[in-house]
């Protein structure tokens, strides 16, 4: 294991990037960010340039995927989200992963949310509201644990383990997305 080391990474980085290196790996290459260093593991016969290729291409990808995007800029924060995130992040984060902006957006079809850990931010698409509140609760702590551990991986699950609803909230979304992709009818439509 080798500890951080912004050299390593040719392009810039807002979080500190540490390769590891491992015998027992033979081709894989993985990456995650974790208590806010970018943690890239490669096989340990991999050369330098090899190396950097792989740091590049990793960091690349990771910052894409969590650190790059844009603050939105369309749907103004909502006062009383924020207020439930806070309650929630005491609740059940230990006051960690409050949010800096939290919103409402219609932009998100595919997804029940998002956050951008790089700007605090987390996004809930407008096709939560009406569910039932233990259900956006679990939507929110889901995203502010993002804003702690980008990636899912044990530590992010284990940030949601004291919620008592997860399970079920997570089955009444995969529920809810069922039904929206075969266009069944909701109790809403009067059906």
């Amino acid at each position: 294991m080798t500890t951080p080391d912004p050299s390593r990474a040719l392009a810039p980085t807002p979080l500190p990037v540490e390769v590891r290196r491992s015998a027992r790996r033979k081709r894989t290459v993985s990456a995650d960010i974790r208590d806010g260093v970018i943690r890239i593991s490669i096989p340990g016969h991999f050369s330098a340039s090899q190396e950097r290729h792989w740091v590049e291409r990793m960091v690349e990808k990771l910052s894409a995927k969590y650190l790059d995007a844009p603050p939105v800029e369309d749907d103004a924060p909502v006062q009383a989200l924020l207020q439930r995130a806070e309650e929630l992040a005491g609740r059940y984060l230990g006051g960690r992963g409050i949010p800096g902006r939290i919103s409402w957006v219609t932009n998100q079809n595919s997804r029940w949310a998002s956050a951008t850990p790089a700007h605090r931010s987390i996004r809930l698409s407008h096709r939560l509201q009406g569910m039932p509140e233990w259900v956006t609760d679990y939507v929110i702590l889901h995203e502010m644990a993002h804003l702690i551990e980008p990636s899912h991986n044990a530590v992010f699950w284990s940030l949601l383990a004291s919620y008592p609803h997860t399970g079920t909230a997570k089955a009444f979304l995969d529920g809810a997305a069922f039904a929206s992709q075969r266009n069944l009818p909701s109790e809403k439509d009067g059906q």
